[in-house]
């Protein structure tokens, strides 16, 4: 049967021979599956996310279907807020709003710490799926603390986190303090995913592409680097994904990932420049699954040409698989990958 520590997937990121170049996909679980919509119909986001017997059978189902190289668990980047007690709920077509954005020192302090105890739906979705996974790697995953503080202080989503960045300018104090705040949460939040038995964990970040690398650096940096080294402490590898980063990659490396994620704008030839010694995923456009399979397998062969000029190589999309992609389309996809 294997351990998920021989697989292809954490053979790649160690950088050690493989015999195919693994792939997953960031969104695989939903949004496109016609069995994911059956079982979430007249069932909201977070109340899924907190129900271990459908975290588990959503996390399944795109490896049951596809055969993917890795598991992600499915869960919700606002989760462990929602789970120390945030009043803050997904609105379906809008996306996590939250009732009282951040604006002061004490509203951070008011956000309490996560403790196992507050996620033991997370425990029991993981320890079910590992028994249920056997050889194949389960990724547990947080929203990195500039993401997760943006919906804070806007109160939901944003196009050009104004007020997020005018916290980040005019009130660095209570700045640090949020995101201080929340890398402590993701780092507890990842701890428990990982002592349930996730191989790996991914830190998204969203929306680090709206800032500049001398912002980044300054603001962001520290606590994104202080989440990856609570992790790192745990022995798992750690993938580092952020949207529109391409500015950015070399920071988000130097933050202490061991995979860095590359989305669709940047080629990944030039991503494996500036990351240094460590392995890359990425990063076919996820429009491409909606183009013909001969245009969509030609450009997923460029890129695991390109991969091969890294210390390891994780196939995936830029960025999620999008809601009107045609499963049969990623079937042939995953099918191409490993057998390319």
């Amino acid at each position: 049967m294997g351990s998920p520590q021989d697989s292809v997937f954490l053979r790649a990121i160690r950088g050690e021979p493989v015999e195919h170049t693994p792939v997953w996909y960031m969104r695989q679980a939903g949004r496109s599956l016609p069995e994911y919509l059956a079982v979430r119909e007249g069932v909201g986001m977070l109340e899924s996310c907190m129900n271990p017997d459908l975290v588990t059978e959503i996390t399944l189902q795109p490896v049951r279907r596809y055969g993917v190289d890795a598991a992600i668990f499915f869960s919700d980047i606002v989760l462990p807020l929602k789970a120390v007690g945030v009043d803050l709920d997904i609105v379906p077509g809008v996306g996590p709003v939250v009732a009282d954005p951040v604006r002061t020192l004490a509203d951070v302090a008011a956000i309490p710490d996560l403790t196992p105890e507050h996620v033991p739906f997370t425990t029991a979705a993981i320890t079910s799926l590992v028994g249920e996974l056997g050889a194949t790697p389960l990724i547990g995953f947080a929203g990195a603390p500039f993401t997760v503080a943006s919906y804070l202080v806007e109160g939901g989503p944003s196009k050009d986190h104004a007020r997020t960045k005018a916290m980040m300018y005019g009130a660095p104090d209570v700045w640090d303090a949020l995101l201080g705040k929340i890398a402590a949460i993701d780092s507890a939040y990842l701890r428990v995913q990982v002592e349930a038995g996730a191989s790996a964990v991914q830190l998204f970040d969203s929306w680090a592409g709206a800032l500049t690398p001398e912002d980044y650096r300054r603001s962001v940096l520290p606590h994104s680097a202080a989440v990856l080294a609570a992790v790192g402490e745990l022995g798992v590898p750690r993938i580092h994904f952020g949207v529109g980063t391409g500015s950015l990659l070399g920071l988000m490396a130097e933050a202490g990932a061991d995979v860095v994620g590359v989305d669709w704008r940047t080629p990944l030839a030039s991503a494996i420049d500036v990351v240094g010694d460590r392995a890359v995923q990425g990063n076919l456009d996820p429009t491409l699954v909606l183009a013909p399979p001969e245009v969509m397998t030609a450009r997923a062969g460029e890129i695991i040409e390109a991969g091969r000029r890294a210390k390891g190589h994780v196939f995936n999309l830029g960025h999620g698989v999008l809601p009107s992609s045609d499963p049969d389309q990623l079937a042939r996809l995953t099918e191409f990958v490993q057998a390319y």
